[in-house]
């Protein structure tokens, strides 16, 4: 049975164009083809990266977010309670008022203690700036190596400045070996993003990143397996550019360099603007989706890459709205919050608040313990309250 899949899968009509076959793309004269079992090294490349990540994070990151002021935070430890517990992880970490009543009831505690727990409980799950700046660290260290390496791959090739080239010759287009290494780091740091979800800090749009990691990899599969190299090679670089600003952006926010956060983002914003609503759509797009009309007639595979990429603009798209909403936030409060952390950053604040209103209360019956016991030798023997 899986053997027959395994043709039915690799037949031709799925993946190359009417009257090529499998053996045109085979090697020969020094030339080399791609082949889909190149890519099984992405899977141990993946863990390659997550333990460099690791002391990357602890050599690297680490020290640099120590010199930016960032410090291991140490959490508020909060009274065990089965009943508040058990709500919170089965049914709730947002109780309604109606809930915190009949909570406080159950618990003999008052609605105010009741919120207090809950609120720190939250904060006991929000990944401190520390684990935060390392992530974002590493992510633009990545970033940063992959699109040097991409421009330094890409500059001198036709198929950058005459879209065209493109489809010269496809699909008997021999693989070079900065296309190679290109694609095969690419694909597996997104392997390596994936198998890290469980431990990474999760977002309001973790769906959404899940789906994005998966569609990468997926498109990145399939326009490997179909040698639609150049293109893809295109679409890599137009979107690793953008990515190296919003993470020196994330971790100066995590250092509390407002301005230079600020900044960063716009940057990272026109770049985003630039090259996923204007060059994806209308370049990229255009040479995968029209361009290929000149040279073959429609087939599987070609329909199938364009509506992976069309996945992706919607995504883009998507996250458009998250950047208008922290634009806004930098044009008329002079300050960007990632609005996926909106909660947390809510929850930090009002238990801060709570920690001063705590502390200046001690303060104020420290005071008057102590102004009581400096007046008591003022008072007349025998006059002392009984």
């Amino acid at each position: 049975m899986f053997q027959t899949f395994k043709e039915w899968f690799w037949l031709e009509r799925f993946w190359l164009p009417p009257t090529i076959k499998w053996s045109d793309l085979e090697d020969h004269d020094g030339l080399v083809f791609v082949k889909p079992s190149h890519l099984y090294m992405t899977i141990p490349y993946a863990f390659g990266l997550l333990i460099i990540r690791h002391f990357f994070e602890k050599f690297i990151a680490t020290p640099l977010a120590k010199s930016f002021g960032i410090k291991e935070e140490v959490r508020k430890k909060i009274i065990p309670n089965t009943v508040l517990e058990n709500f919170f992880k089965h049914s709730t970490r947002q109780p309604s008022q109606t809930d915190i009543y009949g909570l406080a009831k159950k618990c003999n505690l008052t609605e105010r203690q009741v919120e207090r727990w809950f609120r720190s409980r939250r904060n006991q799950e929000r990944p401190c700036r520390m684990k935060k700046f390392q992530e974002a660290c590493w992510r633009f260290a990545f970033y940063l190596m992959i699109t040097a390496a991409g421009i330094v791959f890409l500059y001198d090739k036709p198929w950058v400045y005459d879209l065209w080239e493109v489809w010269n010759g496809y699909p008997r287009q021999p693989l070079l070996p900065s296309q190679y290494w290109y694609y095969i780091l690419e694909m597996s740091f997104y392997w390596s993003l994936i198998f890290s979800l469980g431990s990474d800090v999760k977002r309001k749009d973790f769906l959404a990143h899940v789906i994005h990691h998966l569609a990468a990899i997926s498109l990145m599969s399939f326009s490997w397996c179909a040698n639609y190299i150049r293109s893809g090679t295109l679409v890599m670089i137009v979107h690793d550019v953008a990515d190296i600003w919003l993470e020196s952006a994330k971790m100066f926010s995590y250092a509390g360099w407002k301005q230079t956060c600020n900044t960063l983002f716009l940057i990272f914003s026109t770049i985003f603007f630039i090259s996923r609503l204007i060059i994806f759509p209308f370049w990229i797009l255009y040479c995968t989706l029209i361009l290929p009309l000149h040279y073959l007639e429609p087939f599987f595979s070609y329909i199938f890459l364009n509506l992976q990429l069309m996945v992706l603009q919607v995504l883009h798209l998507y996250w458009c709205y998250f950047i208008l909403k922290m634009l806004r936030r930098c044009l008329f409060m002079k300050n960007i919050q990632d609005v996926r952390s909106e909660d947390e950053v809510e929850d930090e604040e009002e238990e801060e608040e709570e920690e001063n209103e705590e502390i200046t209360k001690g303060k104020e019956r420290d005071c008057l313990k102590n102004g009581l016991g400096a007046n008591r030798d003022l008072i007349p023997n025998g006059q002392h309250g009984h």
